[in-house]
């Protein structure tokens, strides 16, 4: 079959839905709510996906001084703004379409809390590090929302945060190889984008209904995950009369032993006590640790 320029179509083998469910509100951090759907007890791991959280916080709750080491976490609001703080100096506001992609790395302590006033929604992404990026140091990748790349053709629009779409290359560097794209489709849209066949993918809707995977699927609704089972691509349809929004994430599996303990991802037993020990003593990336408080911290007495 010889190749067509339109990439989107070049789909033969599309993935199925395998799994679905629904990801019911739970509380984190300090009177915050967060639908979890990767993280949880029926999917503790996703290679190479540790959690993904639909996360929802009306000030004075918040996500408060707390550290990481090991991974990466990718914040995408939704609506509202947050402000993040870390021991490093580094502050900044994400608001409404904005993205920030941080590597943990070594290790990292820093908060994350409402910036103005209302409900702040957003999406939180964990996604593992290779054992050799696991000790590298913590970095951040902050695109405002005028900077994502956008592409749209017959009824489907796409914002590429991460990997390729309908032409449209995001500049974001993924350490893990990472697609992470943001998908709308208009009433009646058809929509057929590839995966690199060895990579796990799956599917959170935002908005709308769709069908996914096969044109005669049962129509999934808002705040389910769908995990894709093996294949070259997506089919995904819109066929109700409302706006369908869902991302697509995609990423190269690592396939290395995993011991998670709370915010610390590590490869051995023995690596999550050295971090732990780390922490708690503020060496080995931790120094910084011992003297600092967020600004939000110590305006709210955490």
């Amino acid at each position: 079959m010889p190749e067509r320029e339109d990439s989107c179509v070049l789909v033969q083998e599309p993935r199925q839905v395998v799994r679905k469910f629904l990801a019911r509100p739970q509380r984190e951090g300090v009177g915050a709510t967060v639908r979890r759907s990767i993280g949880r007890f029926e999917l503790k791991y996703f290679d190479p996906f540790l959690v993904l959280d639909e996360f929802s916080v009306t000030a004075p709750a918040g996500f408060p001084d707390h550290p990481h080491r090991g991974f990466e976490t990718v914040t995408y609001m939704l609506q509202g703004a947050v402000t993040h703080e870390d021991f490093e100096g580094h502050k900044g506001t994400i608001g409404a379409g904005d993205l920030q992609w941080m590597t943990a790395g070594r290790g990292i302590v820093h908060s994350e809390m409402p910036a103005s006033q209302g409900t702040q929604k957003g999406l939180q992404l964990w996604i593992n590090l290779s054992s050799k990026y696991k000790m590298i140091e913590p970095r951040y990748q902050e695109i405002l929302s005028k900077d994502i790349a956008e592409a749209s053709k017959d009824g489907v629009k796409v914002r590429v945060i991460a990997g390729e779409s309908l032409g449209t290359k995001s500049p974001i560097y993924t350490r893990t190889p990472t697609m992470y794209l943001d998908f709308t489709l208009k009433p009646g849209a058809h929509l057929r984008q590839p995966i690199p066949i060895t990579w796990n993918a799956f599917v959170y809707v935002l908005e709308g209904e769709g069908k996914f995977g096969c044109a005669k699927s049962v129509a999934t609704s808002a705040h389910h995950l769908l995990l894709l089972g093996s294949g070259d691509g997506l089919e995904a349809w819109n066929k109700s009369s409302k706006p369908l929004r869902f991302i697509l994430v995609g990423g190269e599996p690592l396939g290395e032993p995993l011991v998670q303990f709370g915010p610390f991802v590590m490869n051995t037993q023995e690596e999550i006590d050295q971090t732990i020990d780390d922490f708690e003593n503020y060496v080995n990336g931790f120094e910084k640790a011992r003297h600092w408080r967020s600004e939000a911290a110590i305006s709210l007495d955490f």
